[in-house]
């Protein structure tokens, strides 16, 4: 599915596409006027097993004042391969026409909203051009990820050469829905010390993997455990925008975690896995007995020695408070980021508007060396640079000062005092696994969790995903590597939840991730580690390139400023399988085609 993440059809039932009594003679096919995927499937039962139960779903009809109905174009405006964001007076929707055949779904992406009329049709699908979703044309599902949601899908007819879209009006106004999930059916105490699948960690990974489980027919208890005391939230956005609330951030509520029966346990630390009799210990005395537990407890900030370590002003960012502190404490004060990763960056360029000043102290010389090469390093670094941040070397400080709680100042070598009203250590991250170590759960030299291509541990019935995780990786002969991002930890999750099921499925994905600092954006997609070339196109000094990153003669990976949706047609490329040469894109750098994306179309040899 063209580097899709797929999965096995799921049951489901568009309530907002439900026909009207005088439609009832097409009740078989879908919106889109084919035989209906779903016409013959049942709900699905409990874990790894089929459902006895054959209750017909019965339709569900709403009255005529809930749509609404145009003629968008005329059948020639399009051609095959065109996508075309269209008008209903209600709302606006995405046509497309594929192989002669019109669809039409949600025009925007549910994850951020991105205009997906801008993105990459391609077989059968749409891939957001901003963070490399997937969504289905025929069904509007979500196929690769980042994101939770799918698109509502809506009716499509041709009469007199003109193409009219009936649509749901709360569908069109909404631009997203959630697939069916199954409810549990057993009667539990919240108190009862046993789980069918328990998660740890309610991240990405643990929330799809316990959102999966119920669009697939699970039926029996799931219960996700966390350390925060906040439902599921965008964790990515805190180091863009500091002052948001937890609520603003969230990606589930508490009411839709319990309407799905998900049962969610805030501030609880697990301290140790006993696999033998399967079972969690919490640092609060609880023990929970599971049947499959999934781990996904992400990463920890790098530890870092300095003295007057309970200083109230130094924060590691974790969590919505340590971001809407750090903006309080900087307001019109002196700010100090030790750290070049992409978060302290971030944070770094979310504080100009904010602090009297900003100063970043690295690592490295020039930021993002190892991720993005030196050349776009140092072109991010200038714009930081016009923008009053200055830069200065860990190996250039002598100490770090506090006085009565309160970090004071950083001094360095030169003699030279940087003033530290808030300070935000973004120097890295270890995986938090420190809980594992006497599990029998395999962890490699760094802490990392082994796991095989289906997300399973060495231990039975465990499985782990996200950041904590060293992974087969495909593309690169089965390696087993670690990649944190926020878009592969969904997919860890899915892929882990229909391991539990008994579907056995593994990570088909091209990874992706994106990064915002001064109201510009990097997105980047596949896998560059060990890249030993980069080919520039367009102009580095105006931040509008686009980064191709070889490894011999084949690129790996790709980053752009300014040019989308060439990341997000890269990532459809590789994801199909096919390779793009390195001595294509030195062609088209000479002959100065910058950001021309057509030929990735048809480019790639298997």
């Amino acid at each position: 599915m063209g580097g899709c993440f797929s999965k096995p059809k799921p049951v489901e039932v568009k309530v907002e596409l439900s026909l009207l009594d005088k439609e009832k003679e097409v009740d078989g096919l879908s919106p889109n006027g084919k035989a209906s995927p779903f016409a013959e499937c049942r709900p699905n039962g409990a874990l790894a097993h089929g459902s006895d139960d054959d209750s017909t779903l019965l339709p569900l009809y709403h009255k005529p004042r809930d749509y609404v109905e145009a003629s968008v174009c005329h059948v020639k405006d399009l051609e095959n391969g065109q996508m075309r964001e269209v008008d209903l007076g209600s709302g606006r929707a995405l046509l497309i026409k594929e192989h002669g055949e019109f669809t039409a779904m949600g025009h925007k992406c549910p994850h951020y909203g991105a205009p997906l009329v801008k993105g990459v049709l391609s077989k059968g699908h749409v891939r957001c051009p901003w963070h490399g979703a997937c969504f289905n044309i025929a069904t509007g599902d979500i196929e690769d990820f980042p994101g939770l949601d799918s698109l509502p899908i809506f009716q499509v007819r041709v009469e007199k050469d003109k193409v009219i879209i009936r649509a749901n009006k709360q569908a069109l106004q909404s631009q997203k829905r959630s697939k069916p999930m199954a409810r549990c059916s057993a009667v539990i105490n919240s108190n009862t010390g046993f789980s069918h699948v328990l998660i740890i960690g309610s991240g990405p990974a643990g929330l799809v993997c316990a959102e999966t489980l119920r669009e697939e027919g699970f039926t029996d208890r799931i219960v996700m455990c966390t350390m925060d005391k906040h439902p599921p939230y965008d964790r990515p956005k805190l180091s863009k925008s500091l002052e948001s609330t937890a609520e603003q951030l969230r990606l589930r509520s508490m009411d839709f975690l319990q309407d799905h029966d998900i049962e969610l346990l805030k501030e609880k630390e697990v301290v140790a896995i006993d696999v033998k009799t399967q079972s969690v210990i919490f640092e609060d005395g609880l023990r929970m007995e599971y049947r499959k537990l999934f781990i996904a407890t992400g990463s920890k900030p790098k530890p870092m020695n300095y003295k007057g370590k309970d200083v109230r002003n130094v924060f590691h960012l974790r969590t919505p408070e340590d971001a809407n502190s750090i903006a309080r404490l900087a307001n019109n004060k002196n700010a100090v980021i030790v750290g070049t990763s992409f978060v302290g960056m971030e944070v770094a360029a979310a504080l100009t508007d904010k602090a009297h000043s900003v100063s970043v102290i690295g690592i490295e010389s020039v930021p993002f060396k190892k991720a993005l090469g030196e050349k776009v390093g140092k072109a991010i670094m200038k714009l930081f640079e016009a923008n009053r941040v200055k830069f200065y070397m860990l190996n250039e400080v002598s100490e770090m000062v506090g006085h009565h709680g309160q970090l004071k100042e950083v001094v360095l070598k030169s003699g030279k005092v940087l003033r530290a009203d808030v300070c935000v250590i973004g120097a890295g991250s270890v995986p938090a696994t420190g809980f594992l170590k006497q599990s029998g759960i395999h962890l490699d030299s760094k802490g990392f969790i082994t796991v095989n291509k289906n997300m399973q541990t060495n231990v039975d019935g465990v499985f782990a995903g996200g950041d904590v995780v060293m992974f087969p990786f495909q593309p690169r002969n089965n390696k087993k590597v670690n990649i944190p991002h926020w878009q592969m930890a969904h997919v860890h999750g899915k892929v882990a939840a229909l391991s539990m099921m008994g579907r056995a499925t593994e990570v088909k994905t091209v990874p992706y991730f994106w990064s915002a600092m001064f109201g510009k954006t990097i997105r980047y997609a596949g896998y560059g580690d060990g890249f030993d070339d980069v080919i520039i196109q367009g102009d580095l000094d105006e931040l509008r390139f686009v980064a191709f990153y070889t490894r011999s003669e084949e690129v790996v990976s790709v980053a752009s400023m300014n040019y989308d949706p060439i990341v997000s047609r890269v990532a459809e490329v590789l994801g199909s399988g096919k390779t793009i040469k390195k001595r294509d894109v030195e062609m088209l750098t000479r002959l100065g085609k910058t950001g021309d994306i057509s030929w990735l179309i048809d480019k790639g040899s298997q």
